[in-house]
């Protein structure tokens, strides 16, 4: 459990889209170790609206989000991963902690100044991969972690976020239409994988129908994994799974739900490493590795 500091972290919210609004504004407000310091948003209304529905001040224009740094002592992002980087290294830069969606970045020079930047201040960072925060999900990674004589695995994140007629807030995301599930859902993959498997030592990508890719990973267990990702699946085709195969026989990753909890729990986690200066395992650092593998699929793929 998370030793609560005796003075609240003071995070301030960069983004004020639906994750902001549905997820991390909610899960920041409530925790009882946080005092939310502010919002910041590029549209006036909207940065005005999310902080008066969480008693919080709104900050706008280059200008503010300067204002918001000075105000706060870590500073959690929900923008696409082009903006954050570099937000996120200036922030680093001026000494608050981090707490980054996924992908950091899409471009590894991206990921690289956001792990230099967090490197030179000394500051803590943790990057919100869901799986690795949701109780029922991350409870299963560690237990997976600590067997051996895995042999293979393969996951399926399918979804059909562009189908026609869908209702999803999130399918008028511009940077998820250029980029698809490799970069939307391919860290979720990779941050169960790769805890359990080790690190990737060898990848080849080859794209499918729509937005599909499919990845076939060796690691430094000397296990293999297999993976398809795509976000415009049609919708009689969508489904999750990840599944290992070994001495210990099969092993199914569970469902999972409370994104806001999960989202709290990643706080907790930026707490636990700001208190004791211990990195997390989910740090930038993670989060640039994240970044290499995707950028070499993508790569590969001839995306």
């Amino acid at each position: 459990m998370t030793t609560l500091p005796a003075t609240p972290l003071r995070i301030g919210l960069v983004g004020t889209g639906p994750w902001a609004r549905n997820t991390q504004a909610p899960a920041l407000a409530a925790h009882p170790g946080v005092a939310l310091s502010g919002v910041w948003g590029r549209r006036p209304e909207a940065a005005n609206a999310l902080a008066a529905a969480h008693g919080t001040t709104a900050y706008t224009d280059e200008e503010g989000i300067d204002e918001l740094f000075a105000a706060s002592d870590a500073v959690a992002f929900a923008v696409p991963p082009d903006i954050q980087a570099p937000l996120a290294a200036r922030a680093a830069a001026t000494g608050r902690h981090l707490l980054m969606d996924k992908p950091v970045a899409t471009t590894v020079a991206g990921a690289r100044e956001v792990a230099r930047a967090v490197e030179q201040a000394g500051v803590a960072s943790v990057v919100f991969c869901t799986l690795r925060f949701a109780a029922e999900t991350s409870a299963w990674i560690t237990e997976q972690a600590a067997l051996e004589g895995w042999f293979t695995a393969r996951a399926e994140w399918i979804g059909a976020l562009f189908a026609p007629g869908t209702t999803s807030e999130y399918a008028a995301s511009p940077w998820r239409r250029e980029k698809g599930g490799l970069w939307d859902v391919g860290p979720h993959v990779l941050s169960v994988l790769i805890p359990v498997l080790g690190d990737v030592t060898h990848l080849t990508a080859a794209r499918g129908p729509s937005d599909t890719t499919h990845l076939i990973l060796r690691h430094t267990s000397g296990a293999s994994s297999t993976v398809t990702l795509a976000l415009g699946a049609p919708v009689g085709a969508v489904g999750t799974e990840i599944e290992l195969k070994g001495e210990q026989g099969i092993a199914t990753l569970p469902r999972w739900g409370d994104a806001v909890g999960s989202f709290r729990a990643a706080v907790d986690a930026l707490i636990d490493s700001v208190r004791t200066g211990e990195p997390h395992p989910c740090d930038v650092r993670f989060g640039l590795r994240l970044t290499e593998l995707l950028a070499e699929a993508e790569k590969h793929a001839g995306v």
